[in-house]
């Protein structure tokens, strides 16, 4: 391992993850909910992030965690650890192809690294602070496009379906009178920002996004050249926050959108 170890670490963890979503993957399985009728779990969820702490401990045992699915006991380290066993979970409960695990680690709550992987394109996505994004060794960047017009944005809908539902909703038509190229809701978050990291899509926004869901895309975006703020161009702490993402050259105008 290199001189922390903490990379190496976070990619087993997200392979051996992997490995347990291409077991369950369109086969038969238990499908419970949390909360609404519409926030699902599976044994992925429950036996990935399972096997991520397993994995994470047997390294580093006195470290935090933050995870999706299990509540943790608190450490004295400065360390913590944040999970999303699987993402895009409802994709997965359907059979749909879209879906990825997330590991980031924070130190002080200042983001160190992230990892993404998604297992059936083996896709790996992932950032060290300062020194760049890369997808499968190769590094990325962000889109060139500097306008609204001909940008492919993404967005997502969380479990809300009130207001936040009914206010992205008008967003989105905002956005398609400018003459975007399209909006996609593709229904994992950590995907939603890999895929603006490495210029698939120009801009991402979502209302309500827990940590789990953001923390490892928000750096690789970063590192990737691009910018993350909440809808107000405000800072984003490790706290369920509103989040858009962009390719940093069209921000001020999603912003100017979403406010």
């Amino acid at each position: 391992m290199g001189s922390s170890g903490y990379f190496e670490t976070a990619v087993l963890a997200v392979k051996e993850a992997g490995k347990i979503h291409k077991k369950y993957f369109n086969q038969k399985f238990e499908i419970n909910t949390k909360g609404t009728p519409f926030d699902l779990v599976t044994v992925a969820d429950i036996e990935a992030e399972k096997k991520i702490v397993e994995v994470i401990r047997g390294y580093f045992p006195e470290h935090n965690f933050l995870g999706e699915e299990n509540n943790y006991d608190k450490t004295d380290s400065e360390y913590k650890w944040i999970i999303d066993p699987l993402d895009g979970t409802n994709n997965f409960a359907h059979s749909l192809p879209i879906f990825c695990v997330s590991i980031a680690l924070a130190k002080n709550d200042k983001l160190l690294l992230g990892v993404i992987y998604d297992p059936l394109r083996e896709e790996l996505f992932y950032a060290e602070k300062n020194k760049g994004a890369f997808l499968n060794g190769q590094k990325i960047s962000v889109s060139n496009i500097d306008k609204l017009a001909g940008s492919l944005l993404i967005t997502g809908f969380y479990y809300d379906r009130g207001k936040d539902m009914m206010e992205t909703l008008d967003k989105i038509r905002q956005f398609l009178q400018l003459n975007i190229t399209g909006v996609r809701r593709l229904g994992s978050a950590a995907l939603d920002l890999c895929y603006v990291a490495c210029g698939r899509a120009s801009g991402f926004w979502e209302y309500v996004l827990s940590p789990w869901d953001f923390a490892a895309g928000k750096l690789i975006v970063e590192e990737a050249g691009g910018n993350v703020t909440g809808r107000f161009g405000e800072t984003v702490l490790l706290e369920k926050s509103y989040i858009v993402a962009s390719n940093g050259k069209i921000h001020k105008d999603m912003l100017d959108v979403l406010k």
